[in-house]
């Protein structure tokens, strides 16, 4: 059976510090994420040091978010208490992530006083690369595993792998002889998806003629939440069900996602950003001006007189 399997890079020491390549990649993915979004700012004419300071402060509303946005999910989960919903050991997401982040950020530029929507547009490309760049490290630690498949791009674990310790059931069952998988590699799976959403928002950057403020962010919510909420499909049965074996038994606490009713939190969270994202596509379409370099001069991007002259703006709606 055709399947990936390499052993996972496990939690090392550099120096003083317990690193997990994890971590490490989702603040290269923002930092990437970051570079982009400014170099687009700056490109545009627009305020490239309030910039900074709204990625400041979505850098430490991703960090909430990323933890409190979990906690719905395992609320039921018996012996959940108040402490866990503090415990920075516990589970974090990508999706709060990218909402905690997109909150702060949107306060930071009500207190600065700048137009959010030339911003978020500029941000669209490097939220993509954000999770393609993160989700390196869950593939280099083996995380976000699914349900068994037959799948090519499936992992096969062997004995004696470290994956993640959300997965130390499903290696005590490869170390035991009992069964290796392969099982869905949803992380995989994640990092194509962003990747060619990457490509698509680089490509209606520059084609979508007629594009409006807001529609580009909103089509990345849009994909991003659909991408996250299929995705999930490959590891909903393990965690509602357990993994079932070859011989019929059913091993339970394989999959650490909270089951909400039919869905994973993750889907649900997709499900309903997906809806949002769609509603505001709709929206700014009907409400918003068309992109273009007058139009960025009117949301205070500073233009030469022969960019901001090559064309009046185009509609009065705002």
């Amino acid at each position: 059976m055709a399947a990936i399997s390499y052993p996972p890079i496990p939690i090392f020491e550099l120096g003083p510090l317990n690193l997990s390549l994890h971590g490490l990649f989702a603040g290269l993915g923002f930092v990437g994420g970051a570079i982009l979004m400014i170099r687009e700012v700056q490109r545009r004419g627009f305020n490239a040091e309030g910039t900074t300071s709204v990625l400041t402060w979505a850098l430490v509303a991703s960090i909430l978010g990323a933890r409190f946005f979990t906690v719905p999910a395992h609320i039921g989960d018996p012996g959940y208490g108040f402490d866990d919903v503090f415990n920075i050991a516990g589970d974090f997401s990508i999706l709060g992530g990218y909402a905690g982040g997109i909150i702060g950020g949107l306060i930071r530029f009500r207190m600065l006083k700048m137009p959010p929507l030339p911003y978020l547009d500029a941000a669209a490309a490097g939220l993509a690369i954000g999770a393609v760049i993160g989700r390196i490290g869950d593939i280099a630690i083996v995380e976000h595993l699914g349900s068994q498949t037959n799948n090519p791009l499936g992992y096969l674990l062997k004995p004696g792998y470290e994956p993640s310790p959300q997965h130390d059931a499903l290696q005590r069952l490869c170390d035991a002889g009992t069964f290796c998988g392969p099982y869905h590699h949803t992380g995989l799976y994640d990092m194509i998806g962003a990747a060619v959403l990457l490509g698509v928002i680089y490509w209606l950057a520059r084609s979508w003629s007629t594009r409006r403020y807001g529609q580009l962010f909103s089509l990345w919510i849009v994909w991003y939440g659909l991408q996250r909420f299929f995705i999930d499909f490959a590891r909903l049965d393990a965690a509602r069900d357990g993994i079932v074996l070859p011989d019929g038994t059913v091993v339970d606490g394989v999959i650490a996602d909270g089951v909400m009713g039919p869905f994973t939190g993750s889907q649900w969270g997709g499900l309903l950003a997906a809806l949002l994202g769609g509603a505001l596509l709709w929206y700014y379409g009907r409400r918003n001006r068309v992109v273009s370099a007058a139009n960025d001069a009117w949301y205070g991007a500073k233009l030469g007189a022969s960019a901001a002259a090559e064309e009046e703006p185009s509609e009065s709606a705002t």
